[in-house]
């Protein structure tokens, strides 16, 4: 894989009178299009090193989720779908013909209703840690959900930190696991609230079913249980990877640069 100076743009798209998008837009316009979505209380500059990775030929397009980084919304619904609806309006600004889709945590929910919205459009979706926890992904019964979400609503901190840890394999460098809660506490509301209710909720199963792209799951191999694998194993191309911790787009982004840019040149 070679690497080059690539041409960045930093860009501005509004979705009605009540959402504004902000994404990066890199690389040549007639490259092949990789989109790249943060996780839940994450942003797009997650992914700065991680592009600075990628092959210079590839066009990379990486989003602001609505609320999240520098994207603005005052909308009342917080969906996987309606995220993924930010996601379309980017694509279609930037006259996007097809596109890898990968989406780190929650945003790899939010790649799987991208991939069904626009099927001639996503030719694979990714997932960087993604849609293989069973306590997020799948949508749970209403007592546990509700379980889930009175900690957030009680204590978010305290839940935050809760699911950081959640994703941090033994050995990780607690320095990271602290910089991991503060970042992720600092959601804004109530979009930060409302989007893990919305996650909580997301019918995974219903929207596979609808979804015809091949989706490859990165997962760190500590953390992806072997019922998960039975579960999707027919669905996900399962890559069990040793890479660090959930955010390990952060933590090796050369590597991940590396695993996307395969999926591309497919």
């Amino acid at each position: 894989m070679t690497t080059a100076f690539r041409t960045t743009a930093h860009r501005e798209i509004r979705r009605g009178d009540r959402t504004t998008i902000r994404y990066t837009a890199s690389g040549p316009t007639g490259g092949p299009v990789l989109v790249l979505l943060h996780g839940w209380a994450c942003h797009r500059g997650d992914f700065d090193e991680l592009t600075r990775h990628l092959p210079a030929e590839l066009r990379v397009l990486a989003v602001d989720l609505a609320e999240h980084g520098e994207s603005r919304s005052t909308r009342a619904v917080w969906t996987m779908e309606e995220f993924a609806r930010d996601v379309q309006t980017v694509l279609e600004a930037e006259s996007v013909g097809s596109a890898v889709v990968a989406g780190h945590s929650m945003g790899a929910a939010v790649a799987v209703e991208v991939g069904r919205a626009l099927p001639e459009k996503v030719s694979h979706v990714v997932a960087l840690d993604g849609l293989h926890y069973l306590s997020l992904f799948p949508a749970q019964e209403e007592t546990r959900a509700e379980k889930t979400l009175r900690a957030f609503r009680e204590d978010f901190p305290a839940a935050v930190r809760g699911l950081v840890e959640g994703g941090t394999p033994p050995g990780t460098d607690p320095a990271l696991t602290e910089a991991y809660t503060a970042k992720m506490s600092g959601a804004r509301q109530p979009a930060g609230l409302r989007s893990m209710e919305g996650l909580v909720h997301w019918d995974m199963d219903a929207a596979l079913r609808e979804t015809r792209q091949p989706i490859t799951v990165f997962a760190i191999r500590s953390l992806t249980s072997q019922k998960a694998i039975d579960r999707y194993n027919d669905r996900f191309d399962f890559d069990l990877v040793e890479l660090g911790s959930h955010h390990f787009p952060v933590e090796s982004p050369k590597r991940t640069a590396g695993l996307l840019a395969k999926i591309v040149n497919r």
